[in-house]
């Protein structure tokens, strides 16, 4: 197997892990109340937990779909698009609620990198036109 195949499948394992430690852990079993007062921030109060929770299972369902290899460019795509809009939201609504403040952009845009370097530039499979 070769070097960028076995970076491709760590790195595709990391960043699942990444949707489903904040899906699970942070959202839906709501260990981390910081994201629910985002989302009642955003939405309002009335159905945060239950919107954090919604959420939650979106991200865990992201994890599922990164795993399974299905339509693995749309996925990225997917991925890149929810992350910059979700990022892009909270900086301007409430930044003062983020881990490192407006700061979790550089962060943010570090995830989007590397889902885009591990599904265009690293998973060189036949049939995928360059």
């Amino acid at each position: 197997m070769k070097r960028s195949t076995i970076l491709h499948n760590i790195l595709n394992f990391l960043i699942a892990m990444v949707w489903l430690l904040n899906g699970l852990f942070c959202k839906l079993l709501d260990l981390v109340p910081r994201h629910r007062l985002i989302v009642a921030r955003i939405l309002g109060d009335e159905y945060a937990l239950t919107l954090t929770r919604a959420i939650g299972l979106s991200e865990v369902l992201m994890a599922a779909w990164v795993i399974s290899g299905l339509k693995p460019r749309l996925c990225a795509l997917a991925q890149i698009v929810v992350v910059a809009l979700m990022n892009a939201i909270e900086f301007f609504k409430a930044p003062d609620l983020l881990l490192f403040g407006r700061y979790n952009a550089v962060w943010a845009l570090l995830f989007i990198l590397v889902v885009f370097s591990n599904e265009f530039l690293l998973n060189k499979k036949p049939g995928h036109s360059r």
